[in-house]
């Protein structure tokens, strides 16, 4: 995303000034002084002390602070173009299956979660036309040399990778190809799960047990991405859930819905369901950033910039691999592959880019924040959703829906401060990558 490329080293290290002073090592230079003895009390500065006065410096906590406020500025606007393009794409796929009578859910999913594959060439011509002055092949070859960096810093989950001669004759490719398929497993069971629950159960089962991942991605950060249990977090993840539970339920939905849906066994199959894909999709979240994002400390250009990356990567592999199930439906009868109306293709088109500008919204939020807080912005679009709905139908909000979310706004807002506050100790707490004015700006 937004970045440039130039040639300066991509770490606050420079290559004249390394702290262990290995760009002077095996060199004599001429002096006038008289060698100093042995018993000399000059103190010698260590790697640990030398790094520890650069991080106390007024300077680097300047440099600190600016990085999360671009940090939280990025994530601002991806956020809100996240909200937007969602809010798109569930209206434009409700009017396609419900009133084109167009109901193939894993096409659709197909054709949603194959079109990430754009996102990589569509970054790539964005920073192309910010470089206009360099030659395509300088711009090809210093793209490529910062997505293999920034590979290997994912892949070690450490930013010394970066530097020369700091592992960069390890390939990362093999173990983005597993970790692509592992994640876009982990995504394509959670989103199948919907589909398969949305003819089992309730609308308000199905809306409060999925939206319930934000809890899921809490309980799988703190062990797999080492995240201390805050009681400022837990409180709005549950504020955030209770929301949700008072939209879903509290205008009395889950009477009506219960009436008028299937038998109870088939009801509890559907939640079971739901509920595996809740789990799942929290799980999506946390393995992404934890597997698929470059380590804190890492600029905030260069974790968009592989965000998109790795989205054009699980895109690729839906499109080579999860077509496999499509005539297998198809012969069995479970779902019949026929060519939608023109009407029907023409905002299908629409619902398909909508999806892709928000996953890769989506993508580059988890990495800039975290799947927490991610999460609990995707719980903005119930209410967001529910306001164009009254739009477009006229029908207005019930007291439940406006009490709902409202909760989950506040919650949302609390999160956000604690997530602003996390990210100001971060960046001073560990080594800022300042390579968003160097090799990864592109």
């Amino acid at each position: 995303m937004p970045s440039r490329l130039d040639t300066h080293p991509p770490l606050l290290y420079h290559s004249d000034s390394d702290d262990d002073g290995s760009s002077n090592r095996g060199r004599r230079r001429p002096s006038s002084r008289p060698p100093q003895s042995q018993s000399s009390h000059t103190p010698i500065l260590t790697r640990r002390s030398t790094a520890d006065l650069r991080s106390r410096s007024p300077g680097a906590s300047a440099s600190a602070r600016l990085e999360a406020r671009r940090k939280y500025t990025y994530a601002s606007f991806f956020l809100v173009t996240s909200l937007v393009s969602f809010t798109v794409q569930t209206e434009l796929s409700a009017h396609i299956q419900h009133d084109l009578k167009w109901e193939k859910a894993y096409c659709m999913m197909y054709l949603t979660h194959g079109s990430w594959v754009f996102l990589f060439p569509l970054q790539l011509l964005f920073l192309r036309m910010r470089r206009r002055e360099q030659s395509w092949k300088t711009f090809w070859l210093n793209h490529l040399r910062t997505l293999r960096t920034t590979a290997q810093m994912v892949q070690r989950q450490d930013l010394l990778v970066a530097r020369a001669g700091a592992g960069n004759d390890v390939s990362p490719w093999s173990y983005l190809i597993r970790t692509t398929a592992l994640v876009s497993t982990a995504l394509t069971v959670a989103g199948l799960s919907w589909y398969v629950a949305v003819s089992m159960t309730t609308p308000s089962d199905l809306t409060a047990i999925y939206n319930c991942n934000a809890f899921f991605a809490y309980a799988f950060s703190v062990p797999l991405l080492k995240e201390r249990l805050r009681p400022d977090k837990m409180l709005a993840v549950g504020v955030a859930i209770l929301g949700v539970m008072v939209v879903a339920y509290g205008d009395g939905n889950n009477s009506s819905d219960a009436a008028a849906g299937s038998g109870s066994g088939s009801r509890f199959a559907g939640n079971i369901i739901i509920g595996i894909g809740s789990v799942l999709y929290g799980l999506y979240e946390v393995l992404y950033k934890r597997l698929a994002c470059p380590p804190d400390g890492a600029s905030a250009n260069r974790k968009m910039m592989f965000a998109n990356t790795f989205g054009s990567l699980i895109g690729a592999f839906t499109l080579l691999v999860l077509w496999i199930p499509l005539p297998i439906l198809h012969l069995l009868g479970w779902e019949k592959f026929e060519l939608p109306s023109a009407e029907a293709a023409w905002l299908l088109f629409i619902s398909v880019v909508a999806n892709m500008v928000f996953s890769g919204s989506f993508l580059v939020l988890i990495s800039l924040t975290g799947p927490v807080v991610s999460s609990v912005a995707a719980l903005l679009t119930i209410f967001i959703v529910a306001i164009v709905d009254w739009t477009l139908t006229g029908q207005p909000l019930g007291a439940a829906a406006v009490f709902g979310g409202f909760l989950i706004i506040v919650a949302f807002g609390m999160l956000s401060w604690s997530t602003w506050k996390e990210m100001n100790e971060e960046e001073k707490r560990k080594q800022v990558d300042i390579s968003s004015d160097s090799g990864d700006d592109d």
